[in-house]
C-alpha cells in the first residue's frame, strides 16, 4: 500500500470542485441531466443569458458568458479572457462540458493550469461531431458521446449510452 500523494491529501480536505460550461437550451438539459456526476461536487457553472438560465440555476453560482458565440472571433477572446480569469480564480478540479462553442476556450485554459477535462458530445450528434467537439477532442481527457456511430474512428471517444 503507497502513501496518499499531496494531490489527494488536499482533495480529500474538500469536496472537488467542477466548472459546468454549456450553452443555455438543450446543451443546459443535457449538462442538468448529468446531476448524478456533478451534484456532490463544489460547482460554479459558465452559461450565456438566456430565458431557462435564470429558471434552471436558481440558487447555483453562475458565471455569464459572452454570446452569441456561433463562429465569433471576437466573443472566443472574450470568452478565453473570461475563461483565463475564472479557472485561474477558482481553480477546479474538473471541467465538465456538453457544449457548444464555450466548451473551447474554458477547455484551452483548463489544460494550460492542469484541470482535468471531460466533454460530453450533443445528443443530437448521431453520426459526427460538431465543431465544438472537434476543436476539443484532442483537448480533453475524457470524451463521450451519445450514439454509438459517432464513437467510430475516434480511438478515445466512449459510447455508454445516451443521458436523456
Amino acid at each position: 500500500m503507497t502513501a496518499p500523494s499531496a494531490h489527494d491529501r488536499h482533495t480529500a480536505d474538500r469536496a472537488v470542485r467542477a466548472l459546468l460550461v454549456c450553452s443555455p437550451g438543450g446543451h443546459l438539459q443535457q449538462l442538468l441531466a448529468l446531476r448524478p456526476a456533478w451534484e456532490d461536487m463544489d460547482r460554479t457553472w459558465v452559461t450565456l443569458p438566456g430565458a431557462d438560465v435564470g429558471h434552471l440555476l436558481e440558487g447555483e453560482s453562475v458565471v455569464l458568458a459572452h454570446g452569441p458565440t456561433n463562429r465569433s472571433l471576437t466573443k472566443l477572446l472574450r470568452n478565453l479572457l473570461l475563461a483565463w480569469r475564472t479557472v485561474r480564480g477558482l481553480r477546479p478540479d474538473v471541467i465538465l462540458s456538453t457544449g457548444a462553442a464555450l466548451a473551447v476556450p474554458f477547455f484551452l485554459v483548463g489544460r494550460l493550469l492542469g484541470c482535468r477535462v471531460v466533454y460530453v458530445e450533443s445528443l443530437t450528434r448521431t453520426r459526427s461531431l460538431s465543431l465544438s467537439g472537434r476543436m476539443v477532442y484532442p483537448l480533453a481527457h475524457a470524451f463521450f458521446v451519445q450514439w454509438p456511430q459517432a464513437a467510430t474512428g475516434r480511438g478515445r471517444a466512449i459510447y455508454r449510452g445516451s443521458i436523456l
